[in-house]
């Protein structure tokens, strides 16, 4: 997640419906159909994706249940809203709304099970919410003395959360109370993660450092070297041998697993910034940007594989991964949550060797509704390579 920020005079609505992406959908929900005889049908369409969910609000936050198909976001005016949603033509439903925090919601997360919906806001409380009717079941009002920016669920009891300030806290939710509460950052904590253990805890902030704290011990380890920009967003990858850090200058640094003071690599991918990432398989992730353009990443070998698909000149605030792994969810400042198929994507595989840049500069599109309406067909083919050519990537990689 990119740096905390209030929107005002942001356009609202008081549409809650479904709405269809201009791609995809030629018909409005349950209007007639004429099948190969002339008579008149009524079954709805099914599509590629879900249609976009259309909110009243600019959404922080989209998180995904373990096991169904519903999805839960939380807004700039601390509003949380469950919806469930289905490839079948208007059958994306609200199912709940709940509007128990005071100001902006910054993250939501399900529990493991499903059953238990967590959020933290900033009005510094961390709510407890029932996943079937969106009630209250527990809130710790005054979590912190700034306003909380990140969560995360380390297991079925333990929640870690990150403030504006910089301070990290570790919570037993079995007594409401905090194990660990540390600063060791300048600046906002902008996402966190951890190991299969659940033993290493890692911060990113932007103060441009990563933070690695061991929740075993309740310690802190120690702090990356400075980087050039803020850390926006931290994941494991290649079976927890790497972590790849977003950033807000558009480049991605990874580090080798237990050689967290200094970077490997560093790739940078030619877009504004790198605000959210979400891993796909081990190493591919998907990362959006300020730009709109949510990116297909290849790590080790550093390649840009393609346009997933964009919120058209509008920031992404977070990206989210369907629990059967088919649709990767967006949301963006344009009021809307996008699905983009995905369902390939983890079977990707980049060759060691660099490919010539495309001639107009446009990114391969993964999906047909990638770059928009007038791109449609833009990007489907690459370009012809010659052998004795010198091959060039579309990105720069080097190590420090």
């Amino acid at each position: 997640m990119a740096a905390p920020a209030d929107h005002a005079g942001l356009p609202s609505t008081s549409e809650t419906d479904a709405i269809g992406d201009p791609a995809s959908s030629e018909s409005e929900p349950g209007a007639a159909i004429w099948d190969d005889d002339g008579k008149d049908s009524t079954e709805p369409r099914i599509l590629d994706t879900p249609q976009d969910i259309r909110l009243e609000a600019v959404a922080n936050t989209v998180a995904v249940h373990p096991s169904r198909d519903l999805l839960v976001c939380g807004d700039v005016d601390g509003d949380v809203y469950a919806f469930s949603y289905s490839c079948t033509e208007g059958e994306n439903r609200e199912l709940w709304s709940s509007g128990h925090h005071l100001k902006s919601c910054r993250q939501v997360r399900f529990s493991d099970d499903g059953e238990k919906l967590y959020s933290v806001s900033k009005d510094k409380a961390v709510h407890v919410l029932d996943v079937e009717r969106g009630r209250l079941v527990s809130r710790i009002r005054g979590a912190h003395g700034a306003p909380i920016n990140s969560l995360l669920l380390v297991d079925a009891n333990i929640l870690a959360t990150g403030d504006d300030g910089g301070t990290l806290k570790v919570w037993d939710m079995r007594k409401g109370s905090a194990i660990m509460d540390l600063k060791h950052h300048d600046d906002y904590i902008s996402d966190m993660a951890v190991d299969e253990a659940k033993k290493i805890l890692l911060t990113a902030s932007g103060d441009g450092t990563m933070g690695v704290f061991n929740i075993k011990r309740r310690r802190f380890e120690l702090l990356s070297e400075y980087q050039s920009s803020d850390l926006t967003s931290v994941t494991l990858m290649k079976r927890g041998k790497k972590v790849v850090c977003g950033s807000s200058q558009g480049s991605v640094y990874i580090f080798n697993w237990n050689g967290f003071g200094a970077t490997s690599d560093r790739f940078a991918l030619q877009a504004e910034s790198v605000d959210c990432v979400a891993p796909i398989s081990d190493s591919v992730i998907c990362a959006a940007s300020m730009d709109g353009y949510i990116r297909a990443i290849n790590i080790l070998p550093n390649r840009i594989i393609g346009c997933i698909g964009q919120h058209v000149g509008e920031p992404v605030e977070e990206l989210a991964k369907s629990w059967d792994s088919r649709f990767l969810l967006s949301c963006a400042h344009d009021q809307l949550i996008k699905f983009w198929d995905i369902s390939s994507l983890a079977a990707t595989t980049v060759n060691e060797h660099r490919k010539r840049k495309k001639k107009d500069g446009r990114m391969k599109s993964l999906s047909k509704k990638a770059l928009g309406d007038s791109d449609f067909f833009s990007g489907l083919v690459e370009e012809p390579q010659k052998k004795e050519e010198e091959e060039v990537d579309d990105s720069d990689s080097g190590s420090d």
